[in-house]
């Protein structure tokens, strides 16, 4: 068996979780609070019964107070060709492009928070919130959901990937 030294430190987590791959997603909001959309890599179903998801996103930050006060989120599973899209809601572009939407095929859907055209999407309702650490983790009972029969885009060691799919 192989020793190892423990080391649970930020850089030590931080590097760690670069190995993981995920997949990339943009949360949306709209409501009385405004619109707005952000790249998120945390998400994650929590349940089928109900159907449940979550998202982490980093406290204070304006799509985290945006998804409070209008206690809706979409969360949009961006097909693998849809980097740009990813780009553009990280904010690389806002300098040029403020709107984040803007160019984007829009889904909308009553009473909810628009979803991304050519992505896999959950719309929700938030059922609660949870705030650890640096981040609030959002709960989001499932309104509706259908998906792009897209393969996922994937961010893996600081960067967007390609699924590759192989035979078994």
């Amino acid at each position: 068996m192989e020793k190892c030294a423990l080391d649970a430190s930020r850089d030590a987590f931080i590097r760690a979780m670069r190995h993981v791959a995920c997949s990339v997603t943009v949360v949306t909001t709209d409501g009385p609070a405004g619109r707005h959309g952000a790249t998120v890599s945390a998400f994650s179903s929590v349940s089928a019964d109900p159907p449940t998801v979550l998202v982490c996103l980093r406290a204070g930050s304006r799509i985290c107070e945006q998804v409070e006060a209008n206690g809706v989120f979409t969360v949009n599973v961006l097909a693998e060709e849809n980097r740009d899209v990813a780009r553009a809601f990280t904010g690389e572009f806002d300098a040029a492009r403020p709107d984040r939407f803007e160019g984007q095929q829009l889904i909308e859907m009553p009473g909810l928070a628009a979803g991304l055209g050519g992505a896999t999407v959950f719309a929700c309702r938030l059922a609660k919130s949870v705030v650890h650490g640096s981040h609030t983790i959002f709960f989001g009972q499932v309104a509706h959901a259908f998906t792009a029969e897209r393969p996922p885009l994937t961010y893996h060691d600081g960067a967007y990937r390609r699924l590759q799919l192989t035979a078994a």
